[in-house]
C-alpha cells in the first residue's frame, strides 16, 4: 500500500486544496475468485427476491470495483466467469429475472475490464447468431431497469457478426409455413442497430459498435453501407440538438460513423467520405452547445482526415529509435536506407486531396475548444493527420498549431496548444529545427495565468505544459534538446516549487524526473528529485519555504526561482501566495545576497510606491523581509552598515509617507497596506535602520495607533491579521527607538502611549479596546517601569465591569491575556513596588481578576464566548503563577492557590472538550511542575496517587472516555468536591451523548462506591444542596443539575435516605425544587417534574408533599406541562407500587391515562381532585390574585 498525505495552504479561487490523504492499494491477483464463484452460483436461488438480488449485486460491484485500476488482474479468470453466467441465460428454463440478474452481472465485468476486451470473450459460432438476435428482437428498449441486458446483447451480437460466411446462408428458405416471407438476417440485424442508435441510454453505444463490426462485413457492405450512410446522413441533416432526444439520436448518429471510419477500410468509405465531410460543414456542430456533440464531431473530421489520406508512416518524422532494445539491435542500417528511399519516391508521387485542409481547419478549430474532451479529441487528430502529410505541409500545420500561443487567444486555445505539440512531439513529428519556436512557448505556457474577477485560469495549460516536457523527454535525444535545458530545468522547478496547484505541482515534478532519467543532462538533477519528488511538492509551504532553499542552494536555478519571484509570485492576486512568496524571498536571500541587494531590492521600491494594490502589497512584504535577512546575514558578517545602499534606505523610509499623501490606507486597499506597512516597521525596526529621532518615527506610530482606533472599519476575515500584525511592529518600535538609554524608555513617549492605550480600553468600539489591551501587552519592560499599576488598573477595570454588562467579550480576552504579558515582562519582586513588578501588594489583584474570569460564561448568538476568556485566563493563571513560583513562591498565598486549582478542576470536568482539555493539561502542568514546584496545592499527596507523572503524556482529556474516570476521583477530595461537582453537573445534564454517557457512568461509579459510608454520602449530598442552592436561578446549571439529579434518584443514589423518614436531605431538595417550580421555563419545569417523581422513593411526610406538588402541576397554566406530569406520574406509579392503595391504584392509572390533560383547566382540575381524594392528599385551594 502507497498512503501519501498533501497539502496546500491556500484557499478559495481555482486550485484551492485542501488537506488531502490517498490510499492505493497495490493487488497481486484476483484473490476473491472463491467468493465470486459462489456468488454467480447462487443466483438462482436470489434473483426472484428484490432484496437479496440487490445484496447479492452490491456485493459484487465492491469485489470488482476493487479491480478498476488493475483490471488486467482479471483476465486469467474471465473465461469461466463468463461460462457460469452464460448457461443461465442460456438456460430454458431461466426464468427473464435471472437472465436480467446474470446480463447485470456480465455488464459489471465489462465495465471494470472494458468492452474492447471482455466482448472477444463472448461465443461466435455460427450457431450463437439467431438466438442472439431472437433474444434481443424480445427486448422493450424502453425498460428502464433491464438496459444491461440489451447492452450486453449488443456487444455479442458485434462478436458474432464477425463469422466469415455470408449471413445469407443462414437465411434458408424465407417463406414460412404460414405463407409469410421471414425477414433476413442481414436486414433484422440492420434494423436492430438502427432501432438502438437512437435510444437515450447506454445500448446506444454498444449499437455503434454493432454498426462498425457488422457494415465491415464484406456482405454487408456491398448492400447496406451505402443506404446505411445516407441514412445516417439524412439523421444528422434533419435533427436538430435543441431536445434531449435530438442529441440522443444525433449522437448514435455520429459515434456509429467515427467508428465505422475507424475500423471500415479506406477504399470501402473514401467515396463517401466528401459527402459526410460536406454534411458536417453545413451542420456547424463546432458551435453545438452539446460538448459531447462537439467531441464525436471532431473524432468524425479526424477520421475523415486520415481516410483522404493514404495511410502510410511519415518519412521525414524524427526518430529516437524503437522503444525496444532488440529492435534497434536487429535492424540494420542498410534496411533502414531502403525503406527510406521507397517511401520518399511514394511522397513525390502523392498529391493531397483538398478536403485535408478543411480537415486540419476543423481539427485545430477544435484546439480552441471550451471543453477539454474536444480539445484532446483535436489534439490526438492533428497528430494522426500530421504523420500522413508531406513534411512542408506537415510544418504548416505546426505552425498553426503555435499560433494558439498568442496572448489575444483565451486559455483554452493555449491548452489545445499544448496537447497538440505533445501529440506532435511524440509521434516525432516535431523536428528539431522547430523546438527553438517551441521551446519559448511551453516555457510561457508553465508560467500561464491569467486573472478573471476573483481567481485566475490557467492551471490546465501549466498541466499540459508539463506534459509537454514529459513527452519531450522520451521524444529526443538528448543532443537535441541539450540548448533548451537550462531553460526547461529552471521553469520546471520553478513550476514544481511556487505553482499555486497542487496538480501543477505535481505535474512539474513528474516531468522533471523523467527528463533526469531519460535526457541525464539536467544539472544536480537526482539531488533535487530527491528533495522535490511527488509527495514532497504536495505541501505548498514547504515548497516555499523549504524545497525552494534547497534547490536555491545549486547556482544554475538561484536568480531564475528569485526572478520569477519577484515577477510572478509577490504580484499575485491570492494573498496567501504573495506572504509565502515574500516569506521565500527572506530565505533565498543568504544563496544570493548581493543580488538581492543590488539589483532585486531597487527594482522592488517602485513597486511598493506603484498603483497596482496587489504589486503594492506584495512589494512592501518582500521589502521588509529582504531586509531583516539581509541585516542578519550582516550581522553573521560583521557587515551592518554597507550592505544597503544608502539611496534604498531612503527610499525604504519614504514609503509611509509617499501612500500617507496619496490616502492608500483608506478603503479597501487599506485593509492590504496597513498589515503590509506593519510588517515594513516591525521589520525595519528589527533591522536596526538608523531612523532614531526622525519624523517618520512619528509617522509610524500615528499608523499604528490609527490602525487601532480604526479596527471596525475592516472585514471580519482581516481584523486578526491587522491586529497581529500591528502588535509586532508596536513591540519592535518600542524596542529600537523609545529608549533614552539601554533599559530605559523615553519618558514623554512612555506617558503618552500607555495613557493613550489606557484610554483604548474604555472605547465603546470592542476592536479599539482589543487592539489597547494587546498593545499594552506588548510593550517591552522599559516600558512598562513606573507605569504597571497605571496598566494592570485598566485591564482588571475593563474585565470587572464589561463581565458585568456581559459585552465585549473579545475585549476581556485580549485584556487577560495582556495582564499575563504585562507581569512576566515586569517581573517579581516581593518586596517591590507595585509601579514596577509583581509584588506582595499586588499579587492578589492580579488574582482575582485572573479567577474572575475563570467564571466567565457569556453567551451570544454565537454560543458560550466566554469560554474564550475562561481559556484565556487557564492559560494567564498558568503563566504567573509558573513566574511566581519560579521567583517568589512566599508571596502566593495558599487561598489563591486553592481557588485556581479547585476552578481549573471545574473546567478540566466540564463539557466542551477543547476546554476540558486545556484545562486539565494546565491542572497537570502544574502538580507535576518541578523546576519551580508551585506551593499550597490543597492534597498534593491525593492528587499525585490520582494523576501520576505518566498522565501527563498518556491521559487524552479531549476523550469523555478517559477524562471523567480521573476527575471524579476528586469528589472524594473535600476540598475540590464542590467545583469538580460544579463542573460535572452540566457534563452529566448535557446533551452530547458521549459526554453525558462517560462522565453519568464515572459518577455513578463514583457513589456506589461511598453507598456503604453514611458520613462521605451525607457530605455530597451537602455539596449537591449547596450548588442547587448557589444556582436557583442560574440556568446555564439548574437546568443540568435537575437531570443529573433525575439520574441519580433513577440509580438509587440516595437510597440509604429512603430508610429514614423525613431526612434532612430530602427536605431541603424538596423546598429547592419548589423554588424551581416557579419558573416559566419549559425545560426547567419538565426536569423538575421527573425530580418530583423521583423524590417519591422517600418516605414520610415528604412523599405526601412529593405528591401534592405533582398534583398541583397537574393543574399548571402550560398544558404541557399538565400531559407531561400526568406522563411522569404514570411511570412513577408503576414503577413505585407501594406509593398508594391498590385499591385505587387501578382508578388511578386509568384516569392518568384517559383524560385529555391539555383540555381547559375548569375540566382539568375536576380530575385531578378526584386524583387528590384517591391519593388522600388535601385537594389545593385556588388562590384568587389580589388586584390593587
Amino acid at each position: 500500500m502507497v498512503l501519501s498525505e498533501t497539502d496546500n495552504g491556500c484557499s478559495g479561487g481555482e486550485g484551492g486544496d485542501a488537506d488531502i490523504i490517498v490510499q492505493t492499494h497495490v493487488l497481486g491477483d484476483f484473490s476473491e475468485s472463491g467468493e465470486t464463484r459462489a456468488l454467480i452460483s447462487s443466483l438462482p436461488e436470489v434473483h426472484g427476491d428484490i432484496v437479496t438480488t440487490e445484496s447479492a449485486t452490491q456485493r459484487f460491484l465492491v469485489i470488482m470495483n476493487r479491480y478498476q485500476e488493475q483490471p488486467h488482474l482479471l483476465d486469467p479468470h474471465l473465461e469461466w466467469l463468463l461460462k457460469m453466467i452464460l448457461e443461465f441465460i442460456r438456460s430454458e428454463q431461466s426464468p427473464p429475472s435471472l437472465v436480467h440478474l446474470s446480463f447485470k452481472f456480465l455488464y459489471i465485468i465489462c465495465k471494470v475490464r472494458g468492452y474492447k476486451i471482455f466482448m472477444q470473450l463472448f461465443p461466435h459460432e455460427v450457431a450463437d447468431v439467431e438466438p442472439v438476435l431472437d433474444l434481443l428482437s424480445r427486448q422493450d428498449p424502453r425498460d428502464t431497469e433491464t438496459w444491461e441486458t440489451r447492452y450486453m446483447l449488443l456487444l455479442w451480437l458485434s462478436m458474432t457478426c464477425l463469422i466469415p460466411f455470408d449471413l445469407s446462408r443462414l437465411d434458408g428458405y424465407l417463406e414460412s409455413g404460414a405463407g409469410k416471407t421471414r425477414e433476413a438476417t442481414m436486414d433484422r440485424i440492420l434494423a436492430i442497430a438502427k432501432s438502438y442508435l437512437v435510444v437515450s441510454d447506454s445500448p446506444r453505444d454498444a449499437a455503434s459498435v454493432l454498426v462498425s463490426k457488422f457494415m465491415t462485413r464484406p456482405d454487408v457492405k456491398q448492400k447496406c453501407l451505402g443506404d446505411f450512410l445516407g441514412w445516417s446522413l439524412t439523421t444528422i441533416s434533419e435533427t436538430k440538438d435543441q431536445s434531449m432526444r435530438d442529441i440522443m439520436v444525433l449522437d448514435g448518429a455520429l459515434q456509429s460513423l467515427a467508428k465505422l471510419f475507424k475500423h471500415g477500410k479506406r477504399d470501402d468509405l473514401l467515396q463517401y467520405a466528401p459527402t459526410i465531410l460536406q454534411c458536417l460543414e453545413q451542420k456547424h456542430l463546432s458551435e453545438s452547445s452539446q460538448a459531447m456533440l462537439r467531441r464525436l464531431g471532431v473524432k468524425l473530421i479526424q477520421r475523415l482526415g486520415l481516410t483522404f489520406l493514404k495511410p502510410r508512416l511519415a518519412t521525414w518524422r524524427y526518430q529516437r529509435g524503437s522503444r525496444s532494445l532488440a529492435a534497434n539491435l536487429s535492424m540494420s542500417q542498410s534496411t533502414a536506407a531502403t525503406i527510406e528511399m521507397e517511401t520518399q519516391e511514394q511522397e513525390e508521387d502523392y498529391d493531397i486531396p483538398e478536403e485535408v485542409e478543411t480537415v486540419i481547419e476543423q481539427l485545430l478549430v477544435g484546439l480552441k475548444d471550451k471543453e477539454t474532451i474536444v480539445r484532446w479529441s483535436a489534439a490526438k487528430g492533428i497528430g494522426r493527420v500530421t504523420g500522413r502529410l508531406p513534411k512542408e505541409l506537415a510544418d504548416e500545420v505546426v505552425g498553426s498549431v503555435l499560433d494558439c500561443f498568442s496572448f489575444q487567444e483565451t486559455d483554452n486555445a493555449w491548452h489545445g496548444g499544448c496537447l497538440a505539440l505533445a501529440e506532435l512531439g511524440r509521434r516525432g513529428l516535431l523536428l528539431p529545427s522547430r523546438l527553438t519556436d517551441v521551446v519559448p512557448l511551453i516555457i510561457k505556457s508553465l508560467i500561464y495565468e491569467e486573472k478573471r474577477g476573483a481567481c485566475s485560469v490557467g492551471s490546465n495549460v501549466r498541466d499540459a505544459a508539463c506534459y509537454v516536457c514529459w513527452s519531450f523527454a522520451r521524444a529526443y535525444e538528448p543532443k537535441e534538446l541539450e540548448p533548451f535545458v537550462t531553460q526547461i530545468a529552471n521553469a520546471l522547478l520553478i513550476t514544481a516549487v511556487f505553482d499555486r496547484n497542487v496538480n501543477c505541482r505535481r505535474a512539474a515534478s513528474a516531468a522533471f524526473q523523467e527528463n533526469v532519467g531519460r535526457q541525464g543532462t539536467f544539472p544536480h538533477g537526482i539531488d533535487i528529485l530527491t528533495a522535490a519528488d511527488y509527495f514532497a511538492v504536495g505541501n505548498l509551504s514547504n515548497c516555499y519555504l523549504n524545497i525552494s532553499v534547497y534547490i536555491a542552494s545549486f547556482p544554475e536555478y538561484t536568480k531564475a526561482m528569485i526572478d520569477h519571484l519577484i515577477s510572478m509570485k509577490i504580484n499575485h492576486w491570492d494573498g496567501v501566495i504573495r506572504e509565502l512568496a515574500t516569506k521565500a524571498l527572506h530565505n533565498l536571500t543568504p544563496r544570493a545576497p548581493e543580488y538581492m541587494a543590488t539589483t532585486v531590492l531597487p527594482q522592488l521600491l517602485p513597486m511598493a510606491v506603484g498603483i497596482d494594490l496587489h504589486c503594492r502589497h506584495g512589494a512592501i512584504l518582500a521589502c521588509a523581509e529582504i531586509t531583516h535577512a539581509l541585516y542578519k546575514l550582516g550581522l553573521e558578517t560583521n557587515r551592518t552598515t554597507d550592505i544597503i545602499s544608502s539611496e534604498c534606505v531612503d527610499a525604504l523610509k519614504n514609503i509611509h509617507q509617499k501612500l500617507q499623501d496619496r490616502k492608500q490606507y483608506r478603503g479597501f486597499g487599506g485593509e492590504l497596506m496597513r498589515p503590509a506597512m506593519c510588517v515594513l516597521i516591525e521589520k525595519l525596526s528589527l533591522s536596526k535602520m538608523p531612523f532614531k529621532n526622525d519624523p517618520v518615527i512619528t509617522g509610524w506610530q500615528w499608523l499604528i495607533d490609527d490602525t487601532i482606533k480604526s479596527l471596525h472599519l475592516f472585514s471580519s476575515s482581516a481584523k486578526d491579521v491587522i491586529m497581529i500584525a500591528v502588535v509586532s511592529a508596536l513591540s519592535a518600535l518600542c524596542e529600537e527607538y523609545y529608549q533614552a538609554q539601554p533599559g530605559q524608555a523615553d519618558s514623554a513617549m512612555q506617558t503618552v502611549l500607555v495613557s493613550q492605550y489606557t484610554e483604548g480600553l474604555k472605547s465603546p468600539q470592542i476592536l479599539t479596546r482589543c487592539g489597547s489591551a494587546l498593545a499594552l501587552g506588548c510593550l517591552p519592560r522599559f516600558m512598562i517601569h513606573n507605569k504597571l499599576k497605571q496598566i494592570l488598573e485598566g485591564l482588571q477595570q475593563m474585565c470587572i465591569v464589561s463581565q458585568k454588562e456581559g459585552s465585549f467579550t473579545e475585549a476581556r480576552r485580549d485584556a487577560v491575556r495582556a495582564i499575563a504579558q504585562v507581569c512576566i515582562k515586569a517581573g517579581v519582586c516581593p518586596n517591590g513596588s507595585t509601579d514596577s513588578a509583581l509584588c506582595s501588594e499586588n499579587v492578589a489583584e492580579v488574582y482575582s481578576a485572573l479567577l474572575n474570569s475563570m467564571n466567565d460564561y457569556t453567551t451570544d448568538s454565537r454560543g458560550d464566548v466566554g469560554a474564550w476568556v475562561r481559556e484565556a485566563a487557564m492559560t494567564s493563571l498558568m503563566d504567573v503563577t509558573m513566574l511566581v513560583a519560579s521567583s517568589a513562591p512566599e508571596i502566593l498565598l495558599p487561598d489563591q492557590v486553592k481557588c485556581m486549582m479547585c476552578c481549573l478542576a471545574q473546567q478540566a470536568a466540564e463539557k466542551i472538550d477543547r476546554y476540558r482539555a486545556h484545562a486539565g493539561n494546565i491542572f497537570l502542568h502544574l502538580l507535576h511542575c518541578t523546576e519551580s514546584a508551585v506551593p499550597h496545592i490543597p492534597h498534593r499527596e491525593e492528587l499525585l496517587h490520582i494523576f501520576p507523572v505518566e498522565t501527563t503524556t498518556s491521559l487524552n482529556w479531549n476523550a469523555p472516555s478517559q477524562a471523567f474516570q480521573y476527575i471524579t476521583q476528586l469528589l472524594g477530595l473535600p476540598q475540590y468536591q464542590y467545583h469538580t461537582l460544579l463542573g460535572l453537573t452540566v457534563s452529566v445534564g448535557g446533551i452530547t451523548e458521549s459526554t453525558v454517557h462517560f462522565s453519568s457512568q464515572s459518577l455513578f461509579d463514583y457513589l456506589k462506591e461511598i453507598q456503604d459510608n453514611s458520613a462521605a454520602l451525607s457530605q455530597f449530598g451537602d455539596t449537591l444542596l449547596s450548588i442547587f442552592r448557589d444556582n436557583l436561578r442560574n440556568e446555564r446549571v439548574s437546568v443540568p443539575f435537575l437531570k443529573m439529579l433525575n439520574q441519580m434518584l433513577a440509580n438509587s443514589c440516595f437510597e440509604i435516605f429512603t430508610t429514614q423518614e423525613n431526612h434532612q436531605f430530602c427536605v431541603d431538595l424538596l423546598t429547592l425544587c419548589k423554588e424551581v417550580k416557579k419558573t416559566k421555563d419549559i425545560s426547567k419545569l419538565r426536569a423538575c417534574v421527573s425530580v418530583f417523581c423521583g423524590l417519591i422513593q422517600f418516605q414520610g411526610e415528604v412523599r405526601k408533599k412529593v405528591l401534592s406538588q405533582l398534583l398541583m402541576l397537574l393543574c399548571h397554566s402550560f398544558p404541557v406541562i399538565r400531559k407531561t406530569t400526568a406522563g411522569q406520574m404514570y411511570e412513577m406509579l408503576l414503577t413505585y407500587d407501594d406509593v398508594i392503595d391498590p385499591e385505587v391504584l387501578d382508578d388511578v392509572m386509568t384516569l392518568l391515562s384517559d383524560t385529555n390533560w391539555e383540555s381547559d383547566l375548569a375540566t382539568v382540575r375536576t380530575h385531578r381532585n378526584q386524583l387528590c381524594d384517591w391519593l388522600g392528599v388535601p385537594r389545593p385551594q385556588v388562590v384568587a390574585k389580589v388586584t390593587v
